[in-house]
This record gives C-alpha cells, structure tokens and sequence, in this order.
C-alpha cells in the first residue's frame, strides 16, 4: 500500500448502513403490509426466523470462541488439527458373503467406516478381508449389541490388533431401541446394565466408543429439531447416571458414548442443530465437572430417512446432498448417508457408489472438510444455534422434570409431543407451504426408471416381552402422496388407462400458464394426468373439446380477468357436454358465487389440503385407495 492510497476510505461519502435505514427501505416495499406476516417464518419449534441479521443478534463472545474450545459450539478439535470426516456407508443384509462383497467394493471407492447389521454369528463373514486396525466398525445390532461387540472383540483378537489399534463403535442404545420398536425382550435396567459394561470394557480401547446417545428414531418420528436434541440429551444423562452408578465417573464414561443425529435439506437448521449439540452437551459435562471431556464425543450425522422418497428417487440425491453438506458445516465427525434408493428396497453397487460420491466431491473437491466451523460468525447461524440450544435445553429440563427419558417413554408423553409436531409438519406439506420436491412439487408422473429389490421382511416382535410401550410412529413425508400415486397406478393397471381430467384453459398461455402448470402438477402429485386444451376463447370449443376427451371431470384454469368475461359459460358448456364435477383453480372472490351457480363444484387453490382433495377426486374417479 502506497501512501497516497494509506488513507483511502471507500465509503466515505455514503451514508453508513443501518438496521433502521434497511427497514424504512423495506416499509416503503411493503406498503402498509404487516412486516412479521410478510418477511417472518418460524420454525416448528417456534424459533424466529428473520430476513435480516446484525452483531447485534449473535450470541455474545461467539466471534471470540475457537473450535477446540469450550463450550465446543464450533467444533471439538482445533482449527488445523485434523481435516475432513470419516465417509460411512451403511450395509444391512442377511447374507454376509453379498455383505462382504459391497464392503470392500464400497472401501475400495473411498468409504472409511462402515455401519454394518448382519445376522448373528456372520460378523466375520462379513468382514472378511477388511482391516480393521485402518476400518473402523459401527454395529447396528439392536437389543444383541453386547453379543455383537463380543464378535468384533474375538475378531480383534483373532487378527492380532493392538488395543490402541482397534477403532469402531458398539452402539449400544437400549433406550433408543425401546423407543423405535416399543419392546425389549429383557427388562430396561437390565439391559442398561450391560451397556454400561461395554463402556467399562472399552477403556482399554481408545479408539472404541460403547454406548449411542441416538436422535434418529425420533428424528424419523417426525420430532423438530429441539425434541431431537432433547431426546438426545435426556439418553445421554441416562447412561451417564448407569456408568457413575457402575463407578465411571462422566470425565471417562463421555468419551465412551457416541451421539448421533439426523440432518435434511434443511441446511441452516441442521447445520444449527450439530453446533448446539456440542454446546448443550458441553453444558451437561461443566455440571458434571467434565467439561474437557466433551472434545472426545463422537458425532455422526445421518441423513434423515424421513426426507426419502420412492417416487422420483433421483430427487433424493439433491436432499441427501444437502444435508451432507450441512454435516459438514455443523462439525460432524462422521457423516452416513442413506443411498437415493433406500426408501425403495434393497441399494445396489449403483446406489452405495452415488452415496459415496457425494461425500468425497463435497470433502476433496469442495473442501468442506478444510475449514474448521465454515459457518461460525454468520450472524443467522450464530443466532439461530443460540435459539435452538435454549429451546432444546428447555425441552430436556421437561423431560427430566418427568422423571427421564426412559419415564417420559412409558408414559407415552414424549411420543405424544412429537406426534403432534409431526402432525403440523404434515399439514404443512399438504397445503403447500413445505414442498416435497418430485412428489408434492414438480411430480414426475411417468416412469422414473429406477428399481430395487425389496428389503426383506422384518423379523416379527417378541410375543411375550419384557418391556413393552407404544412405539415412536416412523413415517416418510412423501407418504401420504406415494400412496394416492399407489392407488392411481393400480388403478390404471386395472382399467387399462390412467385416470384422468380434463383442464380447459381459457386465453392466453399469459392469462392461463400459472394456473394450468399448477392444476398439471396438482394432479400428477396424486397420479392423475391432465389432459390441458389450450387457448381456448370461448365456451363452445372448451365443451366440445371436453366432449372429445373422454374425461369424465373438468378444471377450468386461468386468470381472475378472463374468469370474468368466460367463466360461467365455460363452466355451463362444460356441463352441458357431459362433465360430471366441474373444478376450477385458484379463489376468484366475489365470482365465487356467481361460478358455483353456473356449475363450478368446487375450486383447487393454493394453500388449501391438497391430499384431502385428492382424495375426494380419487373418490370421484372410482380410484380404491391403496391397499384396499
């Protein structure tokens, strides 16, 4: 720098920007319109979110923290410590040999850990020929973690590695798994009790945790992100109360337990919810007098089963992707995510090698894995971590005011809390204001080329269990529209033909376009096909058009404008062609009436329950619901 240009101040001459300049700009857009209800959303957990941030919203001292430092919000290692995460895939099968053979083909494509569900007895079947002292292991055994870790000990023995060697995760997790399955085969303390005793054993193993603190099961449940995180955090007190009782004190028993959670293609929030669990775990560990102790907990993302569909699974690569992404960004120490096809069945080579591919473009080749905490000091996601770690700390301190995680489950409270979250999540997708991308948005109502061999059946629950609760209910969001499409397609399998209905769109593709496009995708999301006869001018070629479709159902689609001037003698021409119901889009006010008495049934707008009017249209086309 020159010293002509040492004081060269660029902005001098413009006014300095202000929060209060930003929304006297933003008044004058609005004109007169509520700020809140315009430009102001807020998540299920009621958390705020805002078009705009300042440093005023950010949490205090959080441009000061570094990653590696309490209360560990950017990250459990230091900046330039280690780069990356680990790349897990997931196997589950019944036959180790098929198991075995896509392990080494998904460590050979650049997978680094393996999440692995075989049967009894086949884990060394299955892991034949991969190193475990370079591979670590997680299992996915259920109630039989502590006969499963006993394989992998043998294993460990058998090929001679070293204790400071052996690298993997037990995953015991009896209360998850109560949750999920709603029984165990043992009583809960029981089986508590010898989880605690794999922790014990894995002292000797620093590179081996033993019990799983898993938000999963009610990530797929349908909880918000603060339940997950309480549930979460209630599971990890839980088994830190059974190892101190077992004489292991929290600063050894922490690194001993593993936390997993579930990310979707909701970046911010998930990325979010990764940093304000360190930080509420950190909070538990200060109590404790362990605070350090919270750099040596394991965190793995996965990515939400929820999120998956089976209608267009090429979409999934997009939200899979996305939530990698946000792992990445949140500090995930090891990212599993469940391949495009996992909603359909069984994933082939194909399937894993996308999977794997996701991950590796987004750690070599976009870095992610280089910047330690790339979104710290955004203002939104400072904030937003913040907002949701006070939510979920709340959420925790109910929980344990019930008596625990393990009380709050067999009282069937918690389950309630998350049904009823999942229940407005749900209305938000079937009135359009959460979009489902190729099932409730942009649907792809042709074949989408995409097979899979159905995963086996499940094995069938214990008669007589020890424990027995109602189960956390487990559904996709893309469900309740897969099934209308189910019931659309058997039904064309049956009749020959798809059902269909006739759009009369009235004027131009100006005057018609946004509403027919939207009626098209309307009902493609419930497998129906929309048979548009454009450009219409009048009400005669629009009946006799009708006529010559052999629909037995209409929808009449333009602009408010030519509803005007065409649509009572549109909706008139098209009964008197034969159409049995007669819809039209969008909610022209003060015509409303007017169009009903001309022969309008009712009318498909936006915002209103698409699955509700897809239904009663399923009943109107004698289209047997699914399953029926």
């Amino acid at each position: 720098m020159t010293d002509q240009t040492a004081d060269l101040q660029l902005a001098a001459d413009f006014e300095p920007a202000t929060y209060e300049a930003w929304l006297a700009l933003v008044a004058k857009v609005l004109k007169g319109s509520d700020f809140e209800a315009r430009l102001v959303s807020s998540t299920l957990d009621g958390i705020r979110i805002a078009p705009l941030y300042t440093r005023a919203d950010a949490l205090p001292g959080a441009e000061c923290a570094r990653p590696g430092e309490a209360p560990y919000t950017r990250g459990s290692k230091a900046a330039g410590e280690a780069a990356g995460w680990d790349i897990r895939q997931l196997h589950l099968a019944i036959d180790p040999k098929e198991a075995n053979a896509a392990i080494l083909e998904d460590l050979r494509g650049g997978a680094t850990t393996i999440a692995l569900q075989v049967p009894a007895g086949d884990l060394d079947a299955a892991l034949d020929g991969v190193q475990l002292d370079a591979c670590p292991v997680a299992l996915m055994a259920g109630e039989r973690t502590p006969e499963a870790a006993a394989e992998l000990e043998a294993l460990w023995d058998e090929r001679g590695i070293a204790d400071d060697a052996r690298h993997g995760h037990f995953n015991a997790d009896p209360l998850g798994t109560l949750a999920q399955s709603g029984q165990l085969t043992q009583p809960l303390d029981q089986n508590i009790e010898r989880a605690v005793s794999l922790a014990i054993k894995a002292e000797r193993w620093p590179g081996v945790t033993a019990l799983l603190a898993d938000g999963n099961p009610y990530n797929a449940a349908g909880a918000s992100e603060a339940q997950e995180l309480a549930a979460m955090l209630s599971t990890l007190v839980a088994y830190l109360r059974a190892c101190e009782g077992a004489g292991l004190p929290p600063e050894r028993s922490l690194p001993k337990i593993a936390v997993a959670l579930g990310v979707d293609d909701n970046q911010f929030l998930s990325t979010a919810k990764l940093r304000a669990a360190r930080r509420l775990i950190w909070r538990v560990a200060e109590a404790c007098g362990a605070g350090s102790a919270t750099a040596g907990v394991h965190t793995t993302a996965v990515s939400a089963w929820r999120m998956m569909a089976r209608r267009d699974p090429w979409t999934n690569i997009m939200r899979t992707t996305i939530a990698c992404a946000a792992a990445a960004f949140g500090g995930a120490q090891s990212i599993l995510l469940l391949p495009f096809t996992f909603a359909l069945g069984k994933t082939d080579s194909f399937a894993r090698r996308v999977t794997r591919n996701i991950q590796i473009v987004l750690q070599e080749e976009s870095s992610l894995g280089r910047v330690a905490d790339p979104a710290g000091g955004s203002w939104y996601v400072e904030k937003l971590t913040d907002d949701l770690a006070r939510k979920a700390w709340e959420l925790f301190q109910n929980i344990e005011s019930k008596g625990g995680i393990a009380a709050a489950l067999t009282s069937g409270a918690l389950q309630d809390e998350i049904a009823a979250v999942a229940e407005r999540r749900n209305k938000a997708i079937a009135t359009g204001r959460v979009e489902v991308t190729g099932v409730s948005a942009f649907p792809l109502l042709g074949d989408d080329g995409v097979k899979a061999e159905p995963w086996p059946q499940a094995m069938p629950l214990t008669p007589d269990p020890a424990v027995k609760i109602n189960p956390l209910r487990q559904f996709r969001l893309a469900a309740p529209f897969e099934q209308l499409r189910d019931a659309a397609d058997a039904d064309a399998a049956v009749k020959g033909q798809r059902a269909r209905v006739f759009v009369a769109a009235l004027g131009t593709p100006a005057d018609h376009g946004t509403r027919s496009t939207w009626v098209q995708n309307f009902l493609a999301s419930g497998g129906i096909e929309a048979l548009i006869g454009e450009g219409f001018t009048n009400s005669g070629d629009a009946g006799a058009a009708f006529a010559n479709s052999g629909a037995r159902i209409a929808c009449i689609a333009s602009s408010d404008a030519v509803y005007a001037e065409l649509g009572e003698a549109t909706a008139q021409a098209l009964r008197s062609a034969g159409a049995t119901h007669v819809f039209l889009a969008g909610r022209p006010g003060d015509q409303e009436a007017a169009l009903k008495a001309a022969g309008v049934d009712a009318f498909w707008f936006a915002g209103q329950d698409r699955i509700a009017a897809l239904r009663e249209l399923h009943h109107l086309l004698e289209i047997a619901p699914s399953g029926a």
